[in-house]
């Protein structure tokens, strides 16, 4: 196992799930089979068609991998819902993840629904006062 550091996309108010790593990957995979389907159609020439095939399995088993996490995602949201939503809000790693050097999500950025940007429907869901970013104190302010 490698410790690379990765681009993770941020979303402002939750920690993803790496489903959407996974998502990812299986749209840039059909996209590229599609791009070189296009070019085997527009040049005749079979080493495309051929690449094509290779990525169209890939995009299959990217696809199944992404089953399976999703199926564990839902699993921990029904056995344990309280853990979820500390997972989802950033306060600790997903359990099929990678643990040691955790950093927790940044709320640094976060803004509320109800205060922020006057959404009625969620003053249920006020995230004022929350206590200050544990990312920031651990790892500095984002860049």
């Amino acid at each position: 196992m490698h410790n690379d550091a990765v681009w993770v996309r941020g979303v402002t108010g939750i920690q993803l799930h790496h489903t959407t790593d996974l998502q990812d990957a299986v749209r840039f995979l059909s996209n590229a089979a599609m791009a070189l389907r296009a070019a085997h159609v527009r040049t005749g020439d079979a080493q495309y068609s051929d690449l094509a095939a290779q990525l169209k399995t890939m995009a299959t088993e990217a696809r199944t991998l992404e089953s399976q996490a999703r199926d564990r995602m839902r699993h921990l949201h029904a056995s344990d819902p309280a853990r979820f939503g500390r997972c989802r809000d950033g306060h600790e790693p997903w359990p099929d993840e990678i643990q040691p050097g955790f950093v927790p999500r940044h709320t640094c950025m976060d803004q509320c629904l109800y205060h922020d940007h006057n959404v009625l429907e969620a003053i249920t869901q006020c995230t004022c006062g929350q206590p200050p970013c544990r990312a920031c104190a651990i790892g500095g302010a984002p860049s």
